[in-house]
This record gives C-alpha cells, structure tokens and sequence, in this order.
C-alpha cells in the first residue's frame, strides 16, 4: 500500500484518539502504521529533504489541522487528546475527515490565514489540499531547482567555447575544495 496523503489519516487519527486517553505522537504513527498496513521499507521512506519519515510527517500534519479545528487538543509537548468536539463529530460517524470537512468550524480557518502567503489566491490553497505544506514546499523547491538548471544549461549553450572551459575549470577546482573541507 502507498503512504496515505494527511488528509486520509485525519479520520483514523481521530478514531485512535477516541478513547478520550492522552496519547503521544509515536503512539498515534505505530498505530496507524499497523491500520494502514504500511510495510518497514514505507515507515523508512524520508521526505525527499532526507531529514524525516513521510508517513510520520503526514501524521503530524494531521494532527495539526485536527487541532487548528478543535477536534483535538495538545496537552504537553508531544502528546495530545480527543475534545468534545472531536467525540461530537465521531458520533455523527463521517465517512472522511479533510480540509473540505474541517472548514466549517470557524478557528480552522482563521487558524490557517496566517500562514497563506496574501497573494495565494483560494483556488491554489484548493489544487494543494492533497499535499502537506512540507510537501508543497519540497516540489517548489524542487520545480525552482529545475528550471534554475535549465535555464543555466541554456545560458552556458549560448557561451563561447572559452568562457565554458573557464566555467568546467572552476566547477572543477571548487569541487576539489569542497571535498578537502569536508574530509579535514
């Protein structure tokens, strides 16, 4: 099975920490690892930064928007607990819990202005709704390496043959450099 996107863990997030218990996040990523049937190879999968486990990330997320909509709260760092809210809204049994769902309560949505850049307009925040904002970020950062080395590809095609010897020189002797400082 693939890593499920954030939006797909709301509702099991929810429904594990319906017990009313507090729980901690690595109980909450365990669990769900087992609810999804995740194999080990999955729960390794980093983010493409290299600095965390996707699937632990995208239940973080989770949790996150389920707090920013009051459907759980935090009660010490690391560690959170179902509201009144949250059991009121699993009672009505909902079939997903997501954006869309999360937008009726007033907080979520004033607990995420802060964080949309003014001139992002709704439709985009919508195209995005799939993504995480750890996600998002990694694929623009991913789409600007891109066209950077595109467009530097075409200005070195365009060089003469002299400056280019000059540019694979200095690329040499830099990376030279960089390997001594990195072994001393």
């Amino acid at each position: 099975m693939a890593i499920p996107d954030f939006q797909t863990i709301m509702l099991p997030l929810l429904r594990f920490s319906g017990d009313s218990k507090e729980h901690s996040i690595r109980e909450a990523v365990d669990f769900l690892a087992t609810e999804f049937q995740l194999s080990n190879g999955e729960l390794r999968e980093l983010l493409p930064s290299g600095q965390q486990e996707t699937f632990a990330n995208r239940v973080n997320w989770a949790k996150t928007y389920l707090k920013k909509a009051g459907l759980i709260h935090s009660t010490r760092r690391g560690y959170f607990q179902i509201s009144q809210r949250g059991i009121s809204d699993l009672e009505k049994k909902p079939s997903r819990i997501d954006i869309k769902f999360l937008r009726q309560y007033r907080e979520f949505i004033d607990g995420l202005k802060p964080h949309l850049k003014q001139d992002l307009s709704e439709e985009l925040a919508i195209q995005n709704e799939q993504a995480t904002p750890t996600d998002t970020i990694e694929a623009a950062h991913q789409k600007l390496q891109s066209e950077l080395a595109s467009d530097l590809l075409e200005q070195i095609k365009e060089t003469p043959p002299s400056l280019f010897e000059r540019i694979v020189v200095e690329l040499l002797v830099n990376s030279t450099v960089c390997k001594k400082r990195l072994l001393n």
